[in-house]
């Protein structure tokens, strides 16, 4: 790859439309694609297990910041949820050199539970089953992007209380192994 490589970060709720734009992405940017999910279904099965995925994003995080290092692009699709995640990946891109571009999806509830209800009648092998109470409380704690995270004119907050960077946030938020 010649020039910058760039980490696409992919932001949003479940069932937005995050995995079908990291794949567009991978082909049109020569991206290595990392999709969590595929990967959990892939070990777990039916199961879903917390500490397992956190686990699976750090395996992956590390191996999306490697191959940045080595020159090319890289897209996560994890949802990333937390400000705190996107600050961390923000910075490690940012000291590797390379470039981050933001894409925040969103819709209505609505449509976010028909395209869920879709997902699980036509490929239920690829998802896991989720209720419109779980669709809400995840909603709840999801951090919208600002403007300015997402066009990368707002500064990188700095690391969280207890934290005197975001290399050390990042290693205790993805963990190297199950607990």
């Amino acid at each position: 790859m010649v020039g910058q490589p760039t980490l696409f970060l992919t932001v949003g709720l479940p069932c937005t439309g995050k995995t079908t734009a990291a794949r567009r992405i991978e082909v049109e940017q020569k991206a290595l694609r990392l999709t969590k999910d595929e990967w959990v279904k892939a070990l777990y099965g039916h199961e879903n297990p917390p500490s397992a995925g956190d686990v699976i994003e750090g395996r992956l995080l590390q191996i999306g910041l490697r191959v940045l290092e080595l020159g090319n692009n890289v897209v996560i699709d994890f949802g990333l949820w937390d400000r705190n995640e996107r600050s961390a990946l923000r910075q490690a891109a940012a000291d590797l050199g390379a470039a981050v571009e933001m894409r925040y999806f969103e819709l209505t509830p609505t449509e976010q539970r028909r395209r869920r209800d879709q997902r699980q009648a036509a490929a239920p092998h690829t998802t896991w089953p989720m209720s419109d109470r779980e669709l809400a409380q995840w909603a709840d704690r999801f951090d919208i992007p600002t403007p300015g995270e997402l066009d990368g004119s707002e500064p990188v907050d700095n690391p969280p209380t207890g934290f005197t960077t975001w290399d050390e946030w990042r290693r205790h938020r993805w963990p190297p192994t199950i607990c």
